[in-house]
């Protein structure tokens, strides 16, 4: 009785499998571009690039925790920034504080990095304090190319790039922080160490909450590409 059954079910499924079209598997591919994908308007914006100088790099005076890939990455957005004819602006850091030890006014350590060094008619802008804005003309620069909205990337993030993006952000300016663009140093506080890394996340969450828009620079290429 049971034999039969079965028999009659295997039958039953042979003749509904017959019956059904065959559908074939979809190949695996890449994911089908968007045609109404737009470049980013990039128009009033500018690369803002913070004190990437050789003294943040292995061997030099104040190293940084993954200086090397964040500079890669800051070619990446200038690069892009190049090709568009968009505005550039480097800023340099001398330290003329007493007891300064690094960034020293005539030292290679205080050149800035040949892979985000400034090409022909790239505005440069030196500064003494942490806030690019303080005793310096960036703010003229700006307005004379006409920025509304600056893409920062640089060193450190708990520092410099802090400062000058809070300061950019009070100014009226639209800021974008590209983060892995940007590199930390680990801090001490009451005995207590806290790494590179935990420093790098939560300055760069602190400034996401208000002050600009936080995003890798992948992403950001992405859009502006309109990919």
């Amino acid at each position: 009785m049971i034999r039969k059954f079965l028999q009659v079910a295997a039958l039953a499924a042979a003749v509904l499998a017959a019956a059904l079209p065959i559908i074939p598997a979809r190949a695996a591919g890449p994911a089908t571009p968007n045609p109404e994908a737009k470049p980013m308007d990039l128009t009033h914006t500018a690369l803002l690039i913070i004190d990437i100088q050789n003294d943040y790099f292995p061997g030099g005076a104040f190293e940084l925790e993954g200086s090397e890939a964040a500079a890669g990455q800051a070619r990446a957005a200038l690069d892009l920034f190049r090709e568009r004819g968009l505005a550039v602006v480097h800023v340099r850091h001398e330290s003329v504080r007493p007891g300064s030890t690094f960034f020293l006014p005539g030292t290679p350590g205080a050149d800035i990095h040949p892979l985000v060094a400034p090409a022909p008619g790239e505005a440069v802008v030196r500064k003494h304090f942490p806030n690019s804005f303080r005793e310096t003309d960036l703010q003229a620069k700006l307005q004379a190319l006409g920025v509304q909205r600056l893409v920062v990337a640089g060193m450190m993030t708990l520092m410099c790039v802090d400062a000058t993006v809070r300061a950019a952000a009070d100014l009226g300016y639209g800021v974008t922080v590209l983060s892995d663009a940007c590199a930390a140093r680990g801090l001490e506080f009451s005995g207590e160490k806290v790494p590179a890394a935990q420093v790098h996340a939560a300055f760069l969450a602190a400034l996401g909450m208000v002050y600009a828009q936080v995003e890798p620079t992948a992403a950001f290429l992405a859009q502006a590409r309109g990919e």
